[in-house]
């Protein structure tokens, strides 16, 4: 880090914890992590991996607070027979990259279809969506989208058996292959970044992190590609 950066340990250079967070608090106040996010797409984007045809919007289970401590930020939310009290993290991918083009953050208890539109950057042909984006292509104010939105579990699971429910689940195998690019992104945030937990109290220094860690992500999984072109 300390190569990439430029910094010597042996020329006074290296920043104190007040220097970092007081860029961390900049960052947070100017959303200059939003728009770190934006310049990195459009030099991914003319580098041709970020294709921008189609866009899958995605929400993983919100994160645990670090400290279990009550932030009034911060609401609890249930999935599954698991609480949590937190925050959820959504993003827009491209279908065809899985790079992660908007990020957007909320309270856990938010429900996800409220957050479609400000996930999608307007010249999709595509949308595809897990279940909680259900009544998303009706409330859309957009025309010419094709909608891919996966079908609730119970609503497969109370079928009859037969061919109707044999070719349903069949289709929602493969809407669930295309989202599955949406994923990796939260992989790397997790393991190659170690973010697993909120670490700050309040959603707008949550935000900026977890905009500025989808930035560091779509650098990391086209880096192959970047680094092939420079030799």
């Amino acid at each position: 880090m300390r190569r990439f950066a430029g910094l010597e340990l042996n020329d006074g250079a290296i920043p104190d914890e007040t220097t970092i967070l007081e860029f961390r608090r900049l960052l947070e106040q100017h959303g200059l992590a939003q728009r770190m996010l934006e310049v990195v797409n459009v030099h991914l984007a003319d580098k041709s991996p970020l294709l921008r045809q189609g866009t899958i919007i995605h929400a993983p289970s919100s994160t645990k607070n670090a400290d279990k401590a009550r932030d009034p930020a911060m609401r609890q939310t249930k999935k599954g027979n698991q609480r949590y009290f937190s925050m959820k993290a959504y993003i827009g991918a491209d279908v065809e990259s899985g790079l992660v083009h908007t990020v957007t953050v909320t309270p856990a208890n938010e429900a996800n279809v409220t957050q479609t539109e400000k996930l999608l950057h307007g010249r999709e042909k595509s949308v595809h969506a897990d279940a909680g984006y259900i009544g998303a292509d009706k409330r859309s104010e957009k025309r010419g989208r094709r909608w891919s939105i996966a079908a609730k579990r119970g609503t497969v699971v109370k079928l009859p058996e037969g061919e109707l429910k044999a070719a349903t689940k069949e289709f929602e195998s493969l809407k669930a292959a295309i989202r599955a690019k949406a994923a990796p992104p939260f992989r790397v945030i997790k393991r190659q970044f170690g973010y697993v937990k909120v670490r700050y109290r309040g959603l707008a220094k949550n935000a900026a992190q977890v905009q500025a860690l989808f930035v560091l992500s779509n650098l990391w999984m086209a880096r192959k590609r970047l680094l092939g072109m420079t030799g």
